[in-house]
């Protein structure tokens, strides 16, 4: 089921970007453990991810493959909140999504080494805002995003390594409000330079300080009742 689905995925994004990955390994695990003994990164991004966002690290990519908990820990991670199992069943979409990211942008991983690692750091609203976003993750993160609104102070613009998985996607969302999938798919394979600066006032053509003002906007529609 798991392939299955991810086949369509891929098929999907095909008539999106101009490089998609095939012939990609994807391993199950049982639990965290074994998923985090197989993808030594993840525990550390998911240390500096607020907590609202952490159960959403169930997975992780390397060059060719994927790395995924079994449908059933999955099941097993969602919170008793509406979208969490939903946002968790697509962990596998987010993760080839990541794939499909670096095979069009030479700037992001993978391969990971501690210098791709920070350079991810560095531009993590863009690598998991676009995972997020084009793995349609985004719209079932909600009610984490009410929750870090909530317990956490302002979030910055484009958003801290902390808050990129779960505020990330609100920025290719509010892309595609204004300026559809293109612009996405353009922001996304694009350079990423002086944190995304330039990156974000072209895909918006606007000023930066435009553009948080529409944003933080769109954060307050987005997580409206």
């Amino acid at each position: 089921m798991v392939l299955d689905e991810l086949e369509h995925f891929r098929a999907r994004l095909e008539g999106v970007f101009e490089k998609v990955p095939g012939a990609v390994t994807v391993v199950l695990h049982p639990n965290f453990t074994a998923l985090c003994i197989a993808a030594p990164w993840l525990p550390l991004a998911r240390a500096v991810s607020a907590p609202a966002g952490r159960r959403y690290f169930a997975g992780w990519f390397a060059r060719g493959e994927i790395h995924v908990l079994v449908p059933e820990a999955l099941e097993r991670r969602a919170a008793d909140t509406p979208g969490s199992r939903a946002a968790l069943r697509l962990s596998p979409h987010h993760e080839y999504a990541h794939l499909v990211l670096g095979a069009n942008n030479p700037a992001l991983p993978p391969p990971f080494t501690l210098p791709a690692f920070l350079s991810y750091a560095r531009s993590a609203w863009l690598c998991e805002g676009a995972a997020a976003h084009f793995s349609n993750q985004s719209p079932h993160l909600r009610p984490a995003l009410v929750r870090r609104l909530r317990e956490g102070r302002r979030p910055s613009f484009p958003p801290s390594p902390r808050d990129a998985t779960l505020l990330g996607g609100t920025v290719f969302s509010l892309l595609q409000r204004e300026h559809g999938a293109r612009a996405c798919v353009a922001l996304a394979a694009g350079p990423v330079r002086e944190g995304g600066r330039p990156a974000l006032e072209e895909a918006f053509g606007r000023p930066l300080a435009a553009i948080e003002r529409a944003w933080r906007h769109h954060l307050r529609d987005f997580t409206a009742p």
